[in-house]
């Protein structure tokens, strides 16, 4: 395919200032001036992803790659039950606040692992990956929120309890506001949001239906929970980028949601909003139309809501290629100057660069043509952008000569051959229809996914976690619902038909790495090395290494130690080398590790810990030990060889901290 050269346009409004430069230096500082804080040096692990900038980064080296080996479990605490959990803690002056016993969440002594409060909530859902913490300028109120279901709460962060002026009888009801029915609609997210001065910033969930709630990106007030601002990701008559959808389409359609991680630039007032596809996922002919602002990165003003500036990674997305990662702030040196980024990691496997005041690319992104969609009534953009530089972290294509060496039957390669073969397979953006597949890859389920990058703002350095999960989607026609949904204007609805491809054996079709670790010189736009992200445990046990885990769910965190910390679903943790991602400690652990990790220090002294309780099955292969290591307990623990089982018998799922000796 001949690729057109133009450069793509980015939405602009009147930003805040001028862009801030740095002094001139030969090495990018170690934090920007938009990062930088007048608080005491980073002890405390204050946010999700660390802090209000999400950099997944901690200052923090008394663990080295010198000493990184000696490192013992220090205390762990039981969640109480199965597990299921991806949860990053927060840690205030040696004070950590987890999720456990499925909806409580608990204060634990950072330094010994010993609970100090509890609050247990009412039935529901609470926000799993996360909570957020506010205090106020003196510290005289110290604040957990938490959406619990439907409700954004706040708990007082010193005693565990709900405190009762917060919204209406203490909770916000987050369905209110949307313009619509709060019967069947949902506005929580697994994912918190973030604090910035006295407000709380939120995306939600929606769901993935037609019928979806609007995405609205909203602000309520820490102390009050009255609403400050609200942003509508589908605008409104007379709002920018009205025009890219059909007229009143924001009575109807939904999504265009930031169901993933916010980042905030605290000195600059800037909350950055990676925001998913609009709905339905897979089929758009009732919103024709680019349909601004879903599949953006969105720069707005902290205070008010209003856009400073955004990009759109997919128009009219199809394919469910939600943003979902945090964007990551930092400062890189570009053609000789010191330039404050925000780097947004996507499924579609790229790695999106732009000055972060004014939304320039720092390099080239293209729109390019791509295919022509056969539903009727559905019309996609004959163009989408594609990174010149960096290169992309995750494959984009998947061919039969990709197909994995490890499917042992050969009537099952021969399925796939052929399925491969009769598929549409026109690359990243091959539109679906309702007559034969077409090919995904990395796949709605793939690329980046949330918790899944980190930095170094020493380095200029970006970390980015992938999974390349193929599918094969088409598209079928749907009995119409009862009540009516908003449809296309023929009156009919589709619905996908999708599946990953998967083998018999539970692994992906495609040949491995099915996850890899990409590190990233940003001041360069080079890959500076590329990893397999944890191995399979089977194929592990037959000396077939270096597969990458087939599912992560996880993060890294980054540490001035020159240190790269990620678990994985094989049950292992891993610290590697910042500059070549070699291996340099490694523990196994009783179950699989999902999400970020936190690192903190109390009395001196550098933690990390792990939730160390992936959801049970889905080829964890966690062995299920009953209850035995009390709250506070130490359990034994070897790395032999790099590697080794906890040789103590703890509940299935813990937060599990380490130290030196």
């Amino acid at each position: 395919m001949r690729h057109s050269r133009r450069v793509v346009q980015i939405g602009l409004a009147v930003v805040m200032g001028g862009t801030m430069w740095l002094g001139v230096s030969s090495e990018p500082r170690a934090q920007s001036t938009a990062t930088a804080s007048s608080k005491p040096p980073f002890t405390n692990w204050r946010d999700h992803g660390g802090g209000p900038d999400a950099s997944q980064y901690s200052p923090l080296a008394e663990i080295t790659r010198a000493n990184v080996s000696q490192l013992k479990i220090a205390w762990q605490f039981p969640t109480g039950d199965n597990g299921g959990y991806l949860f990053n803690p927060v840690v205030i002056d040696g004070v950590m606040y987890v999720l456990a016993r499925g909806s409580a969440i608990v204060a634990i002594d950072a330094a010994t692992g010993k609970e100090l409060w509890a609050y247990d909530a009412p039935k529901g859902r609470l926000t799993q990956r996360g909570i957020n913490y506010w205090e106020s300028k003196d510290r005289a109120e110290r604040r957990l929120l938490f959406s619990n279901s439907q409700y954004l709460q706040a708990l007082d962060a010193r005693t565990g309890q709900l405190i009762t002026s917060f919204g209406q009888n203490g909770r916000v009801d987050l369905r209110q506001g949307l313009d619509r029915d709060p019967a069947g609609i949902n506005a929580q997210s697994g994912t918190p949001g973030k604090v910035f001065e006295d407000v709380i910033i939120l995306g939600s969930a929606t769901n993935q239906e037609y019928n979806s709630a609007p995405g609205d990106v909203r602000a309520f007030n820490v102390r009050t929970g009255e609403l400050v601002w609200t942003f509508h990701t589908v605008p409104r008559p007379g709002e920018f980028g009205y025009e890219t959808w059909p007229p009143d389409a924001w009575k109807t359609v939904g999504g265009a949601n930031a169901w993933g991680e916010l980042s905030v630039d605290e000195a600059r007032g800037i909350v950055y909003v990676p925001t998913g596809s609009p709905k339905y996922n897979f089929y758009g002919a009732n919103r024709k139309g680019n349909n601004l602002f879903g599949d953006c990165l969105l720069a707005l003003d902290a205070r008010t809501g209003k856009r400073l500036w955004h990009f759109q990674m997919v128009h009219h997305d199809v394919w469910d290629f939600d943003n979902a990662t945090a964007p990551k702030l930092l400062t890189v040196r570009h053609n000789g100057q010191n330039v404050d980024i925000v780097a947004q990691a996507g499924k579609t496997g790229f790695l999106y660069v732009f000055n972060r005041v004014t939304g320039e690319p720092l390099w080239p992104i293209e729109e390019r043509p791509v295919g022509k969609s056969e539903m009727p009534n559905e019309e996609l953009s004959a163009t989408q952008p594609f990174p010149t530089n960096p290169p992309p972290f995750g494959r984009q294509s998947f061919t039969e000569k990709d197909l994995s060496p490890y499917i042992d039957d050969p009537a099952e390669r021969e399925k796939f051959l052929t399925d491969i073969r009769a598929a549409r397979n026109e690359g990243l953006f091959t539109p679906v229809g309702t007559d034969r597949y077409s090919m995904q890859i990395p796949g709605n389920n793939g690329g980046s996914n949330f918790g899944g990058a980190a930095v170094d703002p020493v380095r200029g350095m970006v970390f980015v976690v992938n999974k390349d999960w193929p599918a094969l989607l088409k598209l079928t026609p749907a009995p119409p619902a009862n009540p009516p949904e908003p449809a296309d204007p023929s009156g009919v609805r589709y619905r996908s038909a999708f599946g990953f491809m998967i083998t018999s054996s539970g692994l992906p079709a495609i040949a491995p790495p099915w996850s890899t670790l990409t590190a990233y010189d940003l001041n360069l736009g080079t890959i500076k090395w590329q990893i397999p992200l944890g191995d399979v445990e089977e194929l592990a046990a037959k000396g077939i290494k270096n597969t990458g885990s087939h599912f992560p769910k996880v993060g890294p965190v980054v540490t001035a130690g020159g240190l790269v910390f990620t678990g994985t679903r094989d049950r292992q943790i891993r610290a590697y080398d910042v500059e070549t991602g070699k291996v340099l400690w490694q523990m196994e652990m009783p179950t699989g590790i999902e999400g970020i990790p936190a690192v903190y220090q109390v009395n001196g002294k550098q933690y990390i810990v792990y939730c160390v309780a992936a959801t049970p099955g889905h080829r964890t292969h966690a062995p299920f030990y009953p209850p035995a290591t009390p709250p506070g307990a130490v359990p034994g623990g070897r790395a032999a060889g790099g590697a080794g089982r906890v040789a103590s018998a703890p509940i299935p799922g813990a937060y599990v901290a380490f130290a030196l000796p």
